[in-house]
């Protein structure tokens, strides 16, 4: 390769697939290998009903210059856990916390969407010594931010009647491609790789039923959203938000309500759906690179 050719080359970032034993749960995660011993931290938490191969692309373009780490959670991915886990987002959250002290990592920005959001939110609570930024895209902590057919959602139980029939309708391929292509402004830049490895997983043995007992447990989220707001308000940690507007669980009144809590944040509004990097990327990784350029401490 000429070394004109060469300079046209956006170099992608070697990443690492590695496993790793918490609690007896075999915890998969990818880690990208940065040029610096010293690179700001940034650690990815994932959606439903995704996994850490939905930021392949995101690590690819920023990983050279920052340690980005991606893992897992039990019941999805790759991930394996033991049977009689408990799938709540408490018991997610103690895997990803003892996940985190284990590969060392003592502070970071944190990248929470979706799911992401609610583990995210209960470390922080727990370790606000660990967060040097927060990253918040399509992840929820507001009640404004509750779409009607999330709010539907929220309110079903075990006990509810045809329940259990709604909840499984989500875990379709027609559902998790919509989950994709709704709402996308650039359809056609929205690659089928990422629902159908997704339906792969959702297909394992027990991985429906583990989606279905943190479906009933999103409630959980919703209760604790005023002390996630009130530890925004005490620490006001540097804040990007990077939001889908045609999200159709999390719209956009839930990204303008973060502003309550950090004024200072910055607010990046795309006209796209609920998994926006997968037609925004070139839009949103540079305001991710140069935000963890700003993170004191980072």
């Amino acid at each position: 390769m000429t070394s004109s050719a060469t300079s046209r080359v956006a170099i992608p970032a070697r990443t690492a697939h590695r496993h790793i034993e918490i609690d007896g749960v075999e915890v998969f995660y990818r880690e990208s290998l940065p040029e610096r011993a010293d690179a700001p931290v940034l650690l990815l938490l994932q959606g439903f009903p995704s996994a850490s191969h939905q930021f392949r692309r995101l690590i690819d373009a920023l990983g050279r210059h920052y340690r980005i780490v991606a893992p897992d959670y039990p019941g999805f991915g790759h991930t394996v856990a033991p049977e009689g886990f408990p799938y709540t987002f408490d018991s997610l959250a103690d895997i990803t916390e003892r996940f985190i002290e284990r590969v060392g990592l003592t502070r970071f920005t944190a990248y929470v969407f979706d799911f992401g959001a609610p583990v995210g939110f209960r470390l922080a609570l727990r370790h606000p010594e660990w967060f040097a930024g927060l990253i918040v895209q399509n992840g929820n902590a507001y009640e404004e931010g509750l779409s009607e057919t999330m709010r539907g959602v929220t309110s079903l139980t075990p006990d509810t009647p045809g329940a259990e029939k709604d909840l499984r309708g989500f875990l379709t391929l027609d559902a998790t491609r919509t989950q994709y292509e709704g709402g996308a402004a650039r359809p056609e830049q929205v690659a089928p790789d990422g629902w159908v490895l997704d339906h792969y997983f959702l297909e394992r043995p027990g991985r429906a039923e583990a989606q279905l007992s943190l479906l009933y447990d999103y409630g959980s989220n919703i209760a604790a959203y005023p002390a996630w707001q009130a530890w925004l308000r005490e620490h006001r940690p540097p804040t990007l938000i990077a939001w889908g507007v045609n999200d159709p669980f999390f719209p956009e009144p839930g990204a303008r309500a973060y502003l309550r809590d950090v004024p200072e944040a910055e607010l990046h509004l795309f006209p796209t759906g609920h998994f926006a990097l997968e037609d925004h990327l070139p839009e949103i990784a540079p305001l991710i690179a140069g935000f963890l350029d700003r993170v004191p401490g980072a």
